[in-house]
């Protein structure tokens, strides 16, 4: 039976990852929460999850010996992040006076910007960007199969990633401006938003991502 490692760093809720995996997967492939950095290396899928800041989970990845499993298991099988999960693989964060994180995609992570005014519908943005949200695909990939562009999914997050080449660039969102809302290069697929709490559009994304060979 293969395995998907959920990454676990010591501070990400990974409840809702793990059963919305574990309920995709019905009983055909094997779900594992780990900080073990052999048992995440042997699985054939990587789960990267976050949530927080990126100085404490940069910090937690380092003590945890978990950085170099990471940008390595990233390039030899399917990956998968999710919110910092797609923010610590880019080169640098803004966040907490400037953090150097993982580097798997060059280019940088910024926070919205204050006091943006209303929106559109003349009601008021807040930060962080709190609620559903659609996301417009760039281009076609087999995690979004059956997933039309302007779907809408879960978002919670006050920054957003900014990479240096455009070519990686899968989902987009507007919120005060528009921003990546998806990465995906390789083997890797990334998003801002939340699958595991985005209802039918997230659990497809998901079911999408057991049966991926890493193949474009």
């Amino acid at each position: 039976m293969s395995r998907i490692a959920v990454v676990d760093y010591g501070s990400s809720n990974l409840r809702s990852v793990t059963k919305a995996l574990e309920y995709v997967a019905n009983g055909r492939q094997q779900v594992v929460v780990s900080s073990d950095p052999g048992e995440i290396l042997s699985a054939d899928r990587i789960v990267f999850p976050g949530q927080g800041a990126i100085g404490d989970c940069m910090k937690s990845l380092g003590a945890l010996d978990l950085i170099d499993v990471l940008t390595e298991g990233i390039g030899q099988r399917p990956f998968l992040g999710i919110c910092l999960g797609l923010q610590s693989l880019m080169r640098w964060s803004d966040e907490d006076g400037g953090i150097a994180c993982l580097n798997v995609f060059p280019g940088r992570v910024r926070r919205f910007r204050t006091n943006p005014g209303p929106g559109p519908d003349g009601s008021p943005r807040k930060i962080p960007h709190m609620g559903w949200n659609e996301v417009t695909w760039r281009k076609p990939h087999p995690l979004i199969a059956g997933i039309p562009s302007g779907t809408r999914f879960y978002f919670v997050h006050s920054y957003y990633v900014v990479p240096a080449d455009d070519d990686v660039i899968m989902g987009e969102t507007d919120y005060i401006e528009r921003f990546v809302s998806a990465l995906a290069d390789g083997m890797a697929f990334a998003t801002q938003f939340h699958p595991e709490k985005s209802a039918e559009a997230g659990l497809q994304l998901l079911t999408n991502f057991l049966a991926w060979d890493g193949a474009a």
